[in-house]
């Protein structure tokens, strides 16, 4: 029998990666990375050169369909499989990244009329420009009652799709106007393979305040942000929304001909990233949390019920694997804070130490740190050098370091760093566990588990939960490939559902990192104290961080006024 084959394309901030994945186990055959020509457009526009405002991100459309231009020939060569092996396609997506369309589906950018408008383009996920209609939302909703605020932590973020489609409204009404409907990246590019634009799940409920039962929030509400935005959902939000590992549609003759696959492939409805990983780890049962570890987590788990979590940023049915609500959680910086300290704080020594040894800082810091105990160094941290996620939702909230002495040594230092991100974690699990979604093991994925073994074994020892490690490399990808063999079904050589992929195909490594029951002991006293320092500076009995920030502000624009 011939072996067949599936395609994922991840789409990530700056680039976008195909994989072609074997059905039989998930092996990873070829992979292939196209750069976007565009890159991040935060500055100004291209061709027009229209500067953009502080905290725009932007990019092109003809960026993405360049990745399948050239990463998806480039997989298909380097394996020299027949294409017609290839039976089905699924991509996933950087999200919330959406952009405005006209009635035949082409974005406004690509018009003359507007593209020298910033507010015709794609709007990043990290596109933060839309604050204030978030906070508008979250105020007005919460002051309504709105039943839909507790499912995402009580806030909504400037990063989803009202927030974003409210600020064109607010300050390109023309553009609106123009619209004909507001889409998803990973919707738009599903639409431009197959020449059918439909939604996904996982997208309109955790971007799009969307709800399988209820549908999106009341024309009322809608009304009572703006009246012009009273039937935004029934008009430029409209359109079907389908499940996870649904069939769009088929691969078009054009799209064919673009990239070297057979007319007919079945294609997969757009998916998020790190959610797509999650089958891509064998998780499609309750009780596992699977992370997807980089430079910030998202954290994901799948519950039989809808409950109530402080601080999560969404709870969706169907949401990541059909048949359970999947919740998803957050920290807002891990990898981040560690490159901080690497880059801004520690001492040419070490660098000078790292370089004889030939190995980075990081791998220096950590070999030092290993050779510590739990609590050996007297230091703890706050991990919230780029605000608090989950729990607290608060993006003004600070880092902070705790027991630094004259004898504080740098490996101690980063040693704390770790610690913090892992009592963070700690903390959601701690939520989501207390309100009925269990969190028996956690998964890990990313680039971090694969990189600093110390880090994992502290998240151990500190949730007192065994984890385990994806073996893929690019599981994102392996995911979005596995939703694409559902796409195409059994009858094509693929699956009827999520979880017979997953079970062929996901891929874990074969160890498994167990607490250390001293370390657990002596981790569950130091994060009593982390406990208190959260609630202390966290809920609003010490606001210093916040008044640090104030400080600052109004000191800048002094400076700015005297100059």
């Amino acid at each position: 029998m011939t072996k067949k084959y599936a395609i994922g394309v991840d789409y990530g901030t700056e680039s976008g990666r195909a994989v072609l994945v074997s059905l039989a186990d998930g092996a990873e055959v070829a992979d292939h990375v196209t750069p976007y020509p565009h890159g991040v457009m935060d500055e100004k526009l291209p061709e027009s050169g229209v500067e953009l405002d502080f905290e725009w991100a932007l990019q092109h459309p003809n960026d993405y369909l360049e990745v399948l231009k050239q990463s998806i020939p480039a997989v298909l060569e380097e394996s020299s499989i027949d294409p017609s092996d290839v039976i089905g396609v699924g991509i996933d997506f950087t999200a919330c990244t959406m952009l405005p369309v006209d009635e035949n589906g082409l974005p406004l950018s690509f018009e003359d009329k507007w593209k020298e408008n910033p507010h015709s383009w794609v709007k990043l996920w990290k596109h933060h420009a839309a604050q204030d209609e978030a906070n508008l939302i979250n105020e007005i909703a919460e002051k309504r009652g709105e039943e839909f605020l507790p499912r995402y932590g009580g806030k909504i973020s400037s990063e989803w799709m009202i927030a974003k489609v409210w600020q064109i409204l607010d300050e390109a009404p023309e553009v609106y106007e123009a619209t004909d409907k507001f889409v998803e990246a990973t919707d738009w590019v599903i639409s431009q393979m197959t020449d059918n634009l439909v939604r996904n799940s996982c997208t309109a409920g955790y971007k799009a305040v969307w709800h399988k039962r209820d549908g999106y929030p009341s024309n009322d509400f809608f009304k009572s942000l703006d009246p012009r935005l009273e039937n935004l959902t029934e008009t430029k939000l409209r359109g079907d929304v389908l499940p996870l590992g649904t069939k769009a549609g088929e691969l078009t003759d054009e799209m064919a001909k673009l990239t070297g696959l057979n007319t007919g492939t079945a294609i997969a409805v757009g998916n998020v990233d790190a959610h797509a990983a999650v089958p891509a780890m064998g998780v499609t049962s309750s009780g596992k949390l699977v992370m997807a570890m980089g430079t910030s987590i998202c954290h994901m788990v799948l519950g039989s019920e809808e409950k109530q979590v402080e601080g999560m940023c969404g709870v969706v049915e169907d949401g990541i694997i059909p048949g359970f609500y999947g919740y998803e959680a957050g920290q807002s910086a891990v990898g981040d804070i560690f490159a901080w300290y690497v880059d801004q704080a520690v001492p040419a020594y070490v660098k000078e130490a790292a370089a004889q040894e030939g190995i980075n800082v990081h791998q220096w810091l950590e070999k030092q740190a290993k050779g510590y105990k739990p609590g050996e160094s007297g230091l703890l941290a706050l991990d919230w050098w780029n605000g608090n996620r989950s729990v607290l939702v608060d993006t003004e909230l600070s880092g902070l370091l705790l027991g630094a002495t004259l004898q504080t040594k740098p490996e101690e230092i980063y040693r704390a760093l770790l610690e913090a991100t892992a009592f963070g974690t700690r903390k959601i699990v701690d939520a989501f566990h207390g309100n009925g979604v269990f969190v028996d093991e956690l998964y890990a994925c990313g680039g971090l588990p694969q990189k600093n073994q110390l880090l994992m074994q502290i998240y151990a020892d500190v949730t007192n939960r065994r984890i385990r490690i994806a073996d893929s490399k690019q599981t994102p990808a392996l995911g979005a490939a596995m939703f694409g063999a559902v796409a195409a079904g059994a009858d094509k050589g693929g699956f009827d559902t999520i979880v017979d992929a997953s079970e062929q195909m996901a891929r874990i490594k074969d160890e498994v990192i167990e607490p250390i029951p001293e370390n657990v002991e002596i981790y569950e006293k130091l994060y009593q104290e982390y406990s208190r320092l959260h609630d202390y500076f966290g809920r609003g009995e010490n606001d210093v961080m916040k008044r640090l920030k104030a400080i600052r502000t109004e000191g800048t624009k002094v400076e700015a006024d005297i100059n």
